[in-house]
């Protein structure tokens, strides 16, 4: 069964070009450890008729600012945790020394941990 992790959160419109490049290094990274996928998904379509809590709406978003939803795929969840010890090894290694500006509201993300239970 796999397993997945799942997140929601903030980047301001300005910060997109520099999430972006943070994404696709942090992908590189989890995929070299051993994850299976690693997605990062700009909302586009977020203000559907039938649903009354929307992700804008859970996440208060503001003008100028644009939702994601990321996830990273594991073969299981005792896989996830020893990848996720790994990466963060290597960003503890990397950073150590720098002070790091996130490109996101780090509290307005959501995360999660799932069992994927339906795959195909």
């Amino acid at each position: 069964m796999r397993y997945v992790d799942g997140f929601v959160f903030v980047v301001k419109r300005k910060n997109i070009s520099a999430y972006k490049k943070m994404a696709s290094d942090a992908g590189k990274v989890w995929k070299r450890h051993g994850a299976l996928q690693y997605m990062e998904c700009m909302g586009d379509d977020l203000h559907p008729k039938m649903i009354k809590l929307t992700f804008p709406k859970m996440t208060k978003l503001k003008s100028g600012e644009s939702v994601w939803f990321s996830f990273i795929v594991y073969k299981s969840k005792s896989q996830r945790d020893s990848v996720n010890a790994k990466v963060m090894k290597y960003f503890h290694e990397k950073y150590k020394d720098k002070k790091q500006d996130m490109p996101f509201d780090m509290k307005r993300m959501a995360y999660g941990g799932f069992k994927a239970l339906v795959d195909y």
